[in-house]
């Protein structure tokens, strides 16, 4: 079977101006890749947003389509730029230089997964690189773009949820409310990529639900928040990070006994930036 290029779940009837997009929820590991990597089944997710796009499953029922990765984080990092190619891992590839991301090893081709980890002993080609790129990142970004332009022309504006988690060590020193760390992150890039009064609703909503909110801190938002988020345009962009240990077993990535009520919380959540969001259509040019 020819793997699909991503998950496109769209509502009966789309209702608002707000698109949902996960990224790094991708679970379909080709066996090629398995089969080169040194890592074992369970190591090689480590990166993996594992169940984020379930979190958000019930977006549909709202009106609004959610978009998801098909290919793993660790084949194809869609929150990265096309050009953020690592030469150390992709033969062939010009060095790009004062990249943060591709320095660690966190390329648009992964060299590593969390805790630096090696994914392959060796490199791969520029060919093989390219050729992931075609299959997976322009096809997921091409959508994406199609479903911004579409709820913009019918709403005038849109809002794009950039949803991903994170590992509870990347927070875990983090002080937030009431001094402990947050189980949220909300990254607008520092006010660049959303507007102000969007992000207080959403962090208004999600702590009605009881989760502690943080913004940007330690997550701003990556790729897809600075090249989407065009406030001036009528584009925003918000990423959510949620902590991953609120709802997984993070050492067998495996969903732990609070999956199902995060994902209810999350979906009443949803439910209220849908509502939010629910602008009048425009009236098509005559």
């Amino acid at each position: 079977m020819t793997p699909v290029e991503y998950h496109l779940h769209l509502p009966e009837t789309i209702t608002c101006g707000t698109v949902f997009s996960s990224p790094h929820s991708g679970r379909d590991y080709p066996a090629s890749f398995l089969q080169e990597s040194v890592l074992d089944s369970v190591a090689i997710r480590s990166s993996e947003d594992a169940f984020v796009d379930e979190l958000f499953g019930a977006v549909t029922n709202f009106g609004a389509p959610l978009l998801s990765a098909s290919a793993p984080r660790a084949y194809v990092d869609l929150n990265r730029g096309i050009d953020e190619l690592d030469s150390a891992v992709i033969d062939g590839a010009r060095a790009f230089k004062g990249n943060p991301r591709v320095a660690s090893g966190l390329g648009v081709i992964p060299r590593v997964v969390s805790e630096g980890r090696a994914l392959i002993s060796g490199k791969i080609s520029l060919k093989q690189a390219e050729e992931r790129l075609r299959r997976y990142y322009t096809p997921y970004h091409a959508q994406l773009g199609d479903l911004l332009r579409t709820a913009r022309a019918a709403f005038g504006q849109v809002l794009l949820v950039d949803c991903h988690s994170m590992p509870h060590e990347a927070v875990a020193n983090v002080t937030g409310l009431f001094g402990r760390s947050p189980d949220i992150v909300l990254g607008d890039r520092f006010g660049s990529s959303c507007d102000n009064a969007f992000v207080e609703e959403i962090e208004r909503f999600l702590k009605q639900e009881g989760f502690r909110v943080a913004r940007n801190t330690p997550f701003a938002g990556a790729y897809i928040a600075q090249a989407y988020g065009r406030p001036s345009s009528g584009q925003h962009c918000l990423q959510i990070e949620i902590d991953r240990a609120l709802y997984l077993d993070e050492k067998t990535v495996t969903k732990n006994d609070r999956f199902d009520d995060v994902r209810k919380s999350l979906s009443r959540v949803s439910a209220q930036i849908c509502e939010m969001t629910n602008w009048p259509m425009q009236m098509a040019a005559e």
